[in-house]
């Protein structure tokens, strides 16, 4: 399936992609070790903490699962569709992830799981955002989908098939935003600590407030 996306759409998946794996890697880094941006091994760790029957893990661990879909469910309320539109109020959820991020930075300091919470909230927040368009699914706090897609016009490839060109490209470039806010994370959390998240945070902010000025812009023209 061909995939037609505004212009505003690509630069907000590939820049939101570049915040969740910057998110991700303090995660990791932090004082519990803990990938926040994605739930799939969350899911798994916490079935081994269950048959291990280490309550406070679990506990934990049910907590990230807890509040990334309480993200999630916060962008529903807001933007109430799940189609990528012109005119949702994506701004809002930029601005409440940028204030989850900037709240975790001093709970992290502490050590305390809440902060991993607030971090996992804004992620599930930002995921349910950039969610479908047309069909095509646009997903920027984890990776899994966008190797899928590359490796099934890999297939396509070598069987002499037609190439997805702008579904390949998507995800090499949300892959690659990814990554790269993975180096800059690292970078970031080695030299200034939990105050790395500060990056995402303004990034974040920094998006939100370019969209409601591309916004207006657009609704300018159109008049």
């Amino acid at each position: 399936m061909s995939i037609r996306l505004p212009t505003w759409v690509w630069i907000g998946a590939i820049a939101l992609s570049c915040v969740a794996g910057m998110v991700n890697v303090v995660g990791f880094l932090g004082f519990e070790h803990q990938a926040v941006s994605h739930m799939t091994g969350t899911t798994s760790q916490l079935g081994m903490a269950l048959a291990q029957r280490d309550w406070r893990v679990v506990g934990h661990l049910w907590g990230l699962l807890i509040a990334f879909c309480v993200g999630a469910t916060l962008s529903g309320v807001i933007i109430q569709d799940s189609g990528l539109q012109l005119g949702r109020r994506y701004g809002v959820v930029l601005a409440l992830e940028s204030l989850l991020l900037l709240v975790a930075i001093p709970l992290f300091k502490q050590q305390q799981i809440w902060g991993a919470l607030a971090a996992a909230m804004a992620c599930g927040l930002q995921n349910a955002m950039a969610t479908t368009f047309s069909g095509a699914v646009v997903r920027t706090t984890h990776l899994s989908g966008m190797f899928t897609d590359l490796g099934i016009g890999l297939g396509h490839l070598l069987r002499g098939l037609p190439l997805p060109i702008r579904r390949l490209t998507l995800s090499g470039l949300i892959v690659s935003g990814f990554l790269a806010g993975g180096v800059i994370g690292a970078l970031l959390f080695l030299r200034f600590g939990y105050d790395a998240l500060l990056a995402p945070a303004l990034l974040t902010g920094g998006t939100g407030l370019g969209y409601v000025l591309y916004r207006q812009w657009a609704l300018l023209r159109s008049r």
